[in-house]
């Protein structure tokens, strides 16, 4: 059974573990993004269980960054891919599992190829510079985002980096 909020937060933390999870969820969070990097395929697992029943208690929306399987598994709501893993994910099985789908992207020909895969967001980034994740693009800045927001009318647009 799908617990989802009816929206996205307009500003949302990404976190890189379920212990920061549980962290930022007493200060009212309502949605988190777990980005897991370099974790066994028992401890993903884990930290999408045990990030989903917290923010389930809390009230908040979950988003898992790149695990799709994984998300599908725990009976998550949504699932953020980058570009590498849009192009190798099952997009129908996302679709039939009833996940929500928000994408990456950082220039013209990505953001039109997150649209063909029909999210439920796009996500463009890095807006300012960022120093925690090496990008091979250039900040986009604000005026990206008036573009971008343009392009994809009433679908909702995450802006990712540089925030300090």
């Amino acid at each position: 059974m799908r617990h989802r909020a009816p929206v996205l937060s307009r500003f949302y933390p990404i976190v890189p573990t379920s212990e920061w999870v549980a962290r930022l969820l007493p200060l009212g969070v309502r949605t988190l993004q777990l980005r897991l990097k370099d974790a066994g395929e028992h401890e993903v697992r884990r930290q999408i269980v045990d990030s989903l029943a917290a923010c389930r208690s809390a009230g908040c929306q979950l988003i898992v960054n790149d695990y799709w399987r994984e998300a599908i598994d725990a009976d998550a709501d949504f699932v953020h891919l980058g570009q590498e893993d849009l192009a190798t994910a099952d997009i129908a099985a996302l679709k039939r599992a009833g996940l929500r789908l928000g994408v990456s992207t950082h220039d013209e020909a990505e953001l039109e190829t997150a649209l063909q895969a029909d999210p439920d967001y796009i996500a463009l980034g890095p807006i300012w510079e960022t120093r925690l994740k090496a990008m091979k693009w250039a900040p986009q800045g604000l005026d990206r985002i008036a573009a971008w927001k343009k392009r994809i009318g009433a679908l909702p647009l995450v802006a990712i980096g540089g925030i300090t």
